[in-house]
């Protein structure tokens, strides 16, 4: 069962398309995955629809005298509008194709939002692999990361933010445990542990390094910027 999901801000800002790709990619993934937050989304769109639209009328309106709007054009227009709205035929523009990862003998199916992304190869270490997505926005960059079974990413915390959504398998940490679909937005304020027992793969999006806390990890640090 999914848990965490984007919040009502990000999902409208979503709606009014005033998010950057990287991250409107992988609130769109979690809508293919989460019903729940589909639904809710279809609701804005609509509503922000009809403003837009009531919006437009009465500004067309405002440029025309009332006395013009006479009962004869009223009814054209009704019949114009019913004639529009009677037609059921529909154009399907959906993409219908997938795009399928091998991890071993796993198979994974992307969400179709990720799937016409292009994707540089996987760059693996010990259990940790991953693959960069080609979207070029500056500092943000956004990843398919891949935890093999057993698999932990020492103790970090974040100079930016992290976003994470969950598309298949499972993974805890101190502040809880995740599962495909849960989306995560982390900043310098958290700091966890990720780790996987059956294994995971994530879509990860970070606008700046991780900072590693403990042990020697830390000699990660002045590389940071190469492994985000």
């Amino acid at each position: 069962m999914i848990k965490y999901h984007p919040n009502s801000e990000l999902l409208l800002q979503y709606v009014q398309g005033a998010l950057p790709a990287s991250i409107s990619v992988a609130i769109a993934s979690h809508l293919e995955l989460c019903t729940h937050c589909a639904e809710y989304t279809a609701t804005v769109e609509g509503q922000c629809a009809h403003s837009a639209f009531a919006e437009e009328a009465m500004e067309d309106m405002s440029l025309v005298e009332v006395k013009e709007c006479d009962e004869e054009l009223g009814d054209e227009f009704a019949n114009m509008m019913a004639d529009i709205t009677a037609d059921d035929l529909r154009d399907d523009f959906s993409i219908a194709s997938s795009k399928e990862l091998r991890f071993g003998d796993k198979t994974i199916t992307l969400p179709r939002a990720l799937s016409h992304i292009g994707m540089g190869r996987f760059m693996q270490a010990g259990k940790l692999a991953r693959s960069r997505l080609e979207l070029d926005e500056g500092s943000m960059r956004t990843s398919l990361l891949y935890i093999a079974p057993g698999g932990t990413i020492p103790e970090h915390t974040h100079t930016g933010f992290e976003l994470t959504l969950l598309l298949d398998g499972s993974f805890s940490d101190e502040l809880g445990t995740y599962e495909a679909g849960d989306f995560m937005w982390l900043d310098h304020r958290h700091q966890h542990t990720p780790y996987t027992e059956e294994g995971c793969l994530c879509l990860a999006v970070v606008n700046s390094a991780l900072h590693f806390n403990k042990g020697l990890s830390k000699l990660l640090n002045p590389i940071g910027e190469l492994i985000y």
